[in-house]
């Protein structure tokens, strides 16, 4: 009898260990480098002109991407019939006219955060920081206001963004006509900035939202190359001439795109694991040293976009025993739009989605690993550690977190809700020159890729998804993490 155990004991152990092997051979046998390079290389073709949202071109991108699951077979969206879900946006046009000019002096490197209608030639008020306390016993009311960059103790370029809105309501709050704000700092990313909030907006539409914005203030950059001056006083009049004319302001229709395959086991093929990415990119834009204008996004992201694409083809032939649900998003570029909108108008219920395996990428430095931005945040960790070495590559975590990568890309709309959600990104391990060459930049083009590596990348988060959708146990948050209770508000209750 014992003996009998222990043959049976053995063939348990073999059988797991077939197994195990099943999983990476089903992964290699889908996962090819032309099929990758025939996704990468039409997504980053001249003729989509950078695939910017709202655009025809971003519409082909589309209907690519939702003929592509069609042919794997994936079911449609189950609200639709159709694999779309269309996204209407807002759109506000850059100024036509936008002048500005300090103490008699024209500035050309100017930005329009918000380029609200106004026609002002007169006296304006320094008010420092343009914070609470800067505005204490002084009059603005009916005045514009001028101001410095950032904080007292930083006046780096995300920390200025980040406390535009604390201003903006400041400044309304003390009755000021319109804003204009002295930047001394963020002399490389200038230009990036300038090109992004002079050109047109988006934004996602809201209930009961109207084209009109007659509450808005304009709200300006102006560069200050030299620094500030020195002999500014709090309350000091200066000279200030703004003249932004009334944007145009229009809907814009574009997709989220959308398939499903069905899981195999009775009971957890009603937990479902998202497979995200988007398909957008930057579009035209200033011309690099070879007169490139086209910003074809090859990393960021027809890269991401191909994972997805290569897990449902994976999925069509192999399905797991988690039931998949593949978004490709629209609008990321402009503010997460595509997927915000989706995790307000969901197609099937939120709480069946047990994961968000989202992909999304600036660019590579080291081709031994694969970054995963939020990897030891989630219990998949494991699942992915192990599929990356199955390939021969190290899965790391966020190397940069001064950077807030996770709260960058359309994972953070579905950790909001309480899904785990990391981001599986191309292997960097610091935010250098190889990384930023390409990183929103004409140069990032299919033929500059290291299809090698990208073969072990696919096979590895093709893998990563194996292993999650077929772990008996449901992946959920690293206990004590920022959105755990937010995980058990929508899995609970």
């Amino acid at each position: 009898m014992k003996k009998y155990y222990f043959i049976l004991s053995i063939l348990m152990l073999t059988s797991n260990l077939i197994f195990a092997q099943s999983e990476k051979e089903k992964t290699q046998q889908t996962v090819n480098k032309n099929v990758i390079k025939g996704h990468i290389y039409f997504l980053t073709d001249d003729l989509l002109r950078g695939r910017e949202t709202g655009t025809s071109e971003n519409k082909i991108a589309a209907s690519y991407l939702a003929n592509v699951l069609r042919g794997y077979g994936a079911k449609p969206n189950p609200l639709t019939g159709t694999y779309y879900q269309d996204v209407i946006l807002k759109k506000t046009e850059a100024p036509i006219s936008f002048a500005v000019s300090l103490n008699n002096m024209d500035r050309k490197d100017a930005i329009a955060l918000v380029p609200a209608k106004l026609d002002f030639n007169g006296r304006g008020i320094y008010v420092g920081h343009g914070l609470e306390e800067d505005y204490k016993d002084l009059d603005v009311k009916g005045k514009l206001v001028v101001l410095l960059s950032g904080n007292s103790k930083n006046n780096e370029l995300r920390t200025a963004f980040g406390l535009t809105s604390q201003k903006t309501d400041l400044a309304k709050e003390a009755g000021a006509i319109g804003i204009v704000e002295m930047v001394s700092n963020g002399e490389d990313d200038w230009s990036a900035i300038a090109h992004h909030f002079n050109a047109d907006k988006l934004e996602n539409i809201k209930k009961n939202d109207t084209l009109e914005r007659s509450n808005d203030i304009p709200y300006v950059w102006i560069k200050e190359s030299g620094g500030v001056p020195s002999d500014l006083k709090i309350g000091q009049e200066i000279a200030v001439k703004l003249e932004i004319n009334a944007p145009k302001e229009t809907e814009v229709h574009s997709q989220n795109v959308i398939g499903i395959i069905e899981g195999t086991d009775p009971k957890l093929k009603n937990e479902y694991i998202i497979y995200s990415a988007h398909y957008d990119h930057v579009g035209i834009g200033e011309p690099d040293a070879t007169g490139d204008t086209i910003y074809n996004g090859a990393r960021d992201n027809a890269v991401g976009t191909t994972t997805v694409l290569s897990v449902a083809e994976n999925l069509s032939k192999h399905p797991t025993k988690r039931s998949a649900l593949f978004i490709l998003f629209t609008g990321e570029e402009k503010g997460l739009l595509g997927s915000s909108y989706y995790t307000e108008n969901p197609v099937l219920p939120l709480k069946q989605m047990v994961y968000c395996f989202n992909s999304d990428n600036g660019g590579y430095n080291d081709t031994s690993i694969a970054t995963i931005v939020g990897l030891e945040r989630t219990t998949a960790n494991k699942n992915i550690k192990q599929a990356a070495k199955e390939f021969g590559l190290t899965a790391i975590d966020d190397p940069a977190p001064e950077q807030n990568l996770f709260d960058r890309s359309d994972n953070v709309n579905f950790a909001k809700k309480g899904i785990p959600a990391p981001t599986y990104s191309l292997g960097f391990r610091s935010f250098d020159g190889e990384v930023t060459k390409y990183y929103h930049q004409a140069g990032d083009e299919a033929e500059s890729l290291d299809y090698e590596y990208l073969l072990k990348f696919f096979q590895s988060y093709v893998l990563s998804a194996r292993l999650i959708a077929n772990d008996p146990k449901t992946p959920f948050w690293i206990s004590g993490d920022k959105y755990e209770n937010a995980g058990k508000a929508l899995y609970i209750e």
